[in-house]
């Protein structure tokens, strides 16, 4: 044997050369176990495995504090997806399967497919849990339209998301934009997905107890090289010196099959369940065959002995590492004892016809289940892959250091000072006129003309589609009261202040959101993009955004069932995106006739406020907008929050709350336009309170000015905006979930809003402001969103 120290430095120099993101310390370790100098096929399968995009080396140990067990979880995190409870239907069990990831790398390398295959990506993570797939979501965030490639990339990104999904047949309900110049060099594309299950059903991404001597099967689209080394490039610094290497790093979508692909696996788990056979089952993504089969037996505790000549390729003499490693789209693999298999080959070959679907596409064995706890892979007679399963999949861990932010905040008499100094131009105006400018920010004005390329009622159990609502709402078994909501939460000029607070708020907006429709929040999901974690301030505000999401769901008994890490959202030039936890919450409701949109229903209903302002406007729109340096960001106060909840919630369900916002980006005044603007009659429209109706007097600060007064109604909080139908009786169900609520107007037959001052403005001219600022860009659309 050569000497060890002649096989370490031949380690580093084979990775050296086959530009491999391992470090050196990683490529010797890695010989040092094995005794040799590893193969070009191992050290790919490492260099993927060891990724911080599958082995979250660096987050894992932080990912720990968040809470995952609560009633309503029928499977928590250490899967593909999460389960929780929906409810009992038929006397059967169902469960909402939700996974939530990121695409970020290859969506600002090639926008299109990038984003494409992110749908492609989260709908296999919930097709392998034995689900049937009944919605997607899409968090994005873009850099600054004004350049010309960031709106090249945005205009792209929903474009690819939007033929993929409606081509899957799969319907979009919900997503968030947010533009903001961290993102220049660094889109983030973040995908949710929602699946069905009975709990019976649930299938596991491990091979089955006793699945020794079963067959691996491999299934769908043909390997090529497309998105070799996906899982290395999507954990590197971006570099635009790199652009045009890096788009092979980028899968190449093909929806058409994909959705005869989901269907012919439906065929596939009515077999098993009919024959009551446990199967194995998991998506190919990061990684590839090595990757997928590597992991799925790992985490059964056995081995496997695969052939890649079996491997069904699109290319001649594909290297061994290529058709080991290589991230081709739309594949999917099984064990599954050999007497099932006959039959498993023929319905995806024969019955729904892969191979006429696209070329080379098929199902094939490729492999059998060992008891050795070893991968190994053979090409041509030669052994190029054998490892110990748990060193590959699980081998690599850091502790990184951090530096936790410092934020800084200002006393109340400095915050109201720049009040006072900043609005002075505005006292005494009417507050219509700085509406129309916090209307037409990008981060506020409507967003129909992205989400209206998407179908968000496809398959026809659509209660909620986007636009009408905070969350989206799905009816998903045919027949069943049962409905399940989607919420979204996340704001980067949050991040960009508290990393923690703004993880904090991003859990409280997502439960408001699924709140506001009328549903109870049962499972969070959370997606954490943030820069560089080998630079400890970076990494620092990872740690405090993780605290944040803990606490937040900790307090309010909402637990974590699926995630994702998105490191390494920093450019060549050192520019890192803002802290950006994204959080979506899923809300299941009993009956779905009690539910509400977010738009007015009537005239002569009360506008009511739930929870109290707090007087501080760090990262908010009217900050921006007027310039303010504040950076004090509101609290979530955990039990009055809840209350809030509950409140809004019981308010929808006895038929009280007619339709219900959250107080989010642009304020108080922004969701009451926002309501109008939705309503379901245009003829409606709204009279305001005089502001201080808002507030208790024990929260006001001396000497109220005009100037304070405007500011008000654009202050953003944990809170909501009702319209209720009988306000005597809504306020007397406050006060027995002790909350005390806030009369802030009335709804009208006229399409105005209008002040005690006499002020006015159309609806239909706050339409118009809120419509205009993306549909020049992405194109005209119609109706209210």
């Amino acid at each position: 044997m050569p000497e060890t120290a002649v096989v370490l430095d031949d380690a580093v120099a084979r990775g050296r050369r086959l530009g491999l993101a391992l470090s050196d310390d990683e490529l010797r370790r890695i010989a040092e176990h094995l005794g040799r100098v590893p193969s070009d096929t191992e050290l790919f399968a490492f260099d993927a495995q060891w990724s911080e995009h599958c082995s979250y080396k660096s987050s894992r140990e932080h990912l720990k504090k968040l809470p995952t067990e609560g009633p309503s979880v029928l499977l928590g995190v250490g899967e593909d997806a999460g389960i929780v409870r929906l409810g009992e239907w038929n006397g059967e069990t169902y469960g909402i399967v939700v996974a939530h990831e990121s695409h970020n790398h290859p969506s600002q390398v090639v926008p299109f497919e990038g984003a494409a295959t992110g749908i492609g990506g989260i709908v296999r993570d919930v097709l392998c849990m034995g689900a049937e797939v009944i919605g997607i979501a899409d968090p994005l965030r873009f850099g600054r339209l004004e350049n010309e490639h960031c709106r090249y990339v945005a205009q792209q990104v929903v474009d690819g998301i939007a033929a993929y999904g409606n081509a899957i047949g799969v319907p979009n309900v919900g997503g968030d934009v947010f533009f903001d110049e961290s993102f220049d060099d660094n889109v983030l594309v973040n995908v949710v997905a929602l699946g069905l299950v009975k709990e019976k059903d649930i299938i596991h991404s491990r091979a089955p107890q006793g699945s020794v001597g079963w067959d691996i099967v491999l299934v769908g689209k043909a390997t090529d090289r497309s998105g070799f080394g996906g899982a290395s490039f999507s954990s590197l610094t971006l570099d635009e010196d790199d652009a045009d290497q890096n788009k092979g790093a980028v899968q190449v979508p093909d929806p058409f099959l994909k959705n005869v692909l989901m269907r012919a696996t439906y065929a596939v788990f009515a077999e098993l369940r009919a024959q009551g056979i446990t199967a194995g089952f998991k998506d190919l993504g990061a990684g590839g065959l090595a990757g997928c089969s590597a992991e799925l037996c790992a985490a059964g505790g056995v081995g496997a002995e695969v052939e890649l000549e079996r491997v069904s390729t699109a290319q001649r003499d594909l290297p061994p590492e290529v058709i080991a490693i290589g991230e081709t789209q739309e594949r999917l693999c099984w064990i599954v004892p050999p007497s099932f298999t006959p039959l498993m080959l023929q319905i995806y070959n024969d019955v729904y016809g892969l191979p006429r679907i696209a070329r080379g596409a098929c199902a094939s064995v490729i492999g059998k289940v060992t008891e050795t706890g070893r991968y190994v892979a053979r090409y041509r007679d030669q052994v190029v892959m054998d490892v110990d399963l748990p060193f590959l999949t699980g081998g690599v861990r850091y502790h990184r250091p951090y530096v936790l932010p410092r934020t800084r905040s200002e006393t109340p008499e400095e915050r109201e000072a720049e009040m006072r100094r900043k609005f002075d131009g505005y006292a005494r105006t009417s507050p219509f006129l700085l509406l129309e400018k916090v209307l037409t920010h990008r981060d506020v004005c409507s967003r129909a003309v992205i989400y209206r390329r998407y179908d968000g009622v496809v398959r026809g159990c659509t209660a909620i589609p986007p636009g009408y609502a905070d969350a989206g709402v799905l009816v998903p078994i045919p027949g069943a009261p049962l409905g399940v909501a989607l919420g979204l939460g996340g704001n980067p000029r949050y991040g960009k202040v508290d990393p923690r607070r703004a993880a904090e708020l991003a859990v409280a907006e997502a439960i408001a959101q699924v709140s506001a429709v009328g549903a109870t929040p049962v499972g969070l999901t959370d997606c954490l993009n943030f820069g560089d974690p080998t630079v400890p301030e970076q990494m620092g505000a990872f740690v405090a955004a993780v605290d944040g999401l803990a606490d937040a769901a900790r307090t309010l008994q909402v637990p974590f069932v699926s995630g994702n890490v998105s490191l390494y959202n920093r450019s060549s030039s050192g520019n890192h995106v803002a802290p950006s936890p994204i959080v979506a919450c899923v809300g299941t409701i009993s009956d779905i006739a009690r539910i509400t949109t977010g738009g007015f229903k009537q005239a002569g209903s009360t506008i009511g406020l739930v929870g109290i302002p707090q007087l501080v406007y760090g990262g908010s729109i009217i900050a921006e907008v007027m310039g303010l340096t504040t950076t004090a960001l509101p609290e979530v106060r955990y039990p009055e929050f809840a209350r809030y909840c509950a409140l809004v919630r019981e308010g929808v369900a006895r038929g009280l709350v007619l339709a219900a916002r959250d107080v989010s980006d642009g304020g108080i005044l922004t969701a009451i336009a926002e309501m109008v603007i939705g309503a379901t009659d245009r003829s409606l429209g709204a009279e305001l309170m005089h502001w201080d109706a808002l507030y208790d007097v024990d929260l006001m600060l001396d000497d109220q000015t005009p100037q304070l007064e405007m500011a008000i109604w654009f202050e953003e909080f944990p809170g909501f905006v009702c319209e209720v139908a009988d306000w005597t009786a809504f306020r007397r169900l406050g006060m027995e979930v002790g909350v005390m609520t806030r009369y802030a107007g009335s709804t009208i037959a006229e399409p105005f809003l209008r002040t005690p001052y006499d002020h006015e403005v159309s609806v239909e001219r706050l339409r118009e402001a809120w419509e205009a600022p993306l549909r020049d860009f992405y194109g005209p659309s119609t109706g209210s969103g």
